[in-house]
């Protein structure tokens, strides 16, 4: 009902009702052997605004309650690791769906895929706004996760395939600039609506603006153009998932997005809970607030980003990564703004750190980049479930000094990684062996 309201056009009704049509026509459409998008073109533009609203949407959804965590802790009888799990369950379910996303956008196209997971994630959305209690809740915010799968690896091999390799990196750390605002909108909307009205009236008003930007993605996004069509089948997939993991390159990569991903939902995790205890006692919407520091993460993507597409990606990383570190250094301080200087700093360096990887993973994968981009991001969501929740344990045994400590080991083994991958001289001409 909801998607006959909108009035989908016959491109992507196929897609709901028969997917042998879809394949007809995904089939047609690649089938012109067209340029690739160039930058400052329409085609550029039209791409950017619909991933940088795709981007956007998902993460605001996706990280909305995270600024809500010591909030359920409270009305839910739960503890803090408990609490984490609205966002570690999430992005379990996510890990675990991104690895079958992948292979169906293979079979049925790239588009379709994307535009049903946006407004399915948006309809859930609205539905927990509405559930009263904890299992319930979770199991809802689980469906969401299989519902957010249909985004990140699909759209991570659209831009690899339809975009020129000039604009891929600029293009992807938009795409990631686009997830930052989103996760700090989605943060900072429902701090603000929670401290005014309620966490439920929030959350459904982050629904609504999630179906708005469903409507201007699936507006606005070009078709697929260089998509070639892989059937289904589940025995080519092992075998292509085997490919890929053949590739000691990719190995190191994604393992690379478990660690950086997994540390930084850490710290957001939890700082929460120490800025709402002594001496800080901030509300609801004044921790919100704090999450205004992704705009920096926001630009950060792009610069570094485009930056590593210059220099090449195994000079830039390691680098990149060391300033994740000495942003984590400065939380340790006492002062607020300190503290905060500190977040912005690591926010700073996870995205561009992100941008960087996630772009190199899909120029590196020679097929089924889907797939590849899939597997990445099944590293890098279990990273955020697994080492999100275990930061639960570091909060309750040793606070914040706990915590840090968890996170700096980590990501001192991911300067080390990207310290072997520097010395191993790969660059996207010539890739990692």
């Amino acid at each position: 009902m909801l998607l006959y309201a909108f009035r989908l056009p016959p491109a992507f009704q196929p897609a709901l009702l028969s997917p042998h049509l879809t394949l007809r026509k995904v089939e047609q459409t690649a089938q012109p052997a067209a340029v690739k998008i160039l930058r400052r073109t329409a085609a550029f533009r039209r791409t950017n605004l619909a991933l940088f609203s795709a981007g956007f949407s998902t993460f605001a959804l996706m990280y909305c309650l995270q600024p809500l965590m010591p909030l359920f802790a409270l009305e839910f009888h739960v503890s803090a690791a408990q609490s984490s799990l609205a966002i570690s369950l999430t992005t379990g379910c996510l890990a675990v769906s991104l690895l079958l996303a992948g292979g169906l956008s293979e079979a049925w196209g790239r588009k379709p895929i994307m535009v049903l997971s946006l407004f399915c994630s948006a309809a859930l959305t609205l539905l927990s706004a509405f559930i009263p209690t904890w299992p319930m809740f979770l199991a809802c915010r689980a469906l969401e996760g299989i519902t957010f799968s249909g985004l990140p690896s699909v759209a991570m091999a659209y831009l690899s395939e339809e975009m020129d390799a000039g604009a891929v990196g600029l293009a992807m750390g938009l795409y990631i600039g686009g997830s930052a605002i989103g996760g700090m909108s989605g943060r900072l909307i429902v701090g603000v609506l929670t401290d005014a009205v309620s966490w439920r009236f929030a959350v459904a008003a982050i629904g609504v603006l999630a179906l708005l930007c469903a409507v201007i993605f699936w507006r606005s996004l070009p078709p697929s153009l260089h998509f070639e069509r892989h059937a289904w089948d589940a025995s080519k997939l092992l075998h292509r998932t085997a490919q890929h993991f053949a590739d000691p390159g990719l190995r190191w990569l994604y393992f690379e997005g478990f660690l950086l991903m997994g540390t930084f939902v850490t710290l957001y995790n939890y700082i929460g809970f120490r800025l709402v205890a002594p001496p800080y006692r901030l509300s609801q919407g004044q921790i919100g607030l704090i999450f205004t520091v992704y705009l920096v993460g926001a630009v950060g993507s792009a610069w570094v980003g485009n930056l590593a597409g210059r220099l090449g990606r195994q000079r830039v990383l390691w680098i990149i990564i060391c300033i994740m570190l000495s942003g984590l250094a400065i939380t340790l301080a006492a002062p607020l703004f300190v503290i905060i200087a500190g977040i912005a700093v690591f926010t700073f360096g996870f995205f561009g750190s992100h941008s960087t990887v996630s772009s190199w993973v899909g120029l590196r994968a020679r097929h089924s980049k889907a797939q590849a981009s899939s597997l990445y991001l099944f590293f890098y969501y279990l990273g955020s479930s697994i080492i999100g929740s275990t930061g639960g344990l570091f909060w309750h045994g040793l606070h914040w000094i706990g915590v840090a400590a968890f996170t700096g080991a980590l990501l001192i083994a991911a300067v080390l990684i990207s310290l072997r991958l520097q010395l191993q001289q790969c660059s996207d001409k010539l890739p990692l062996r």
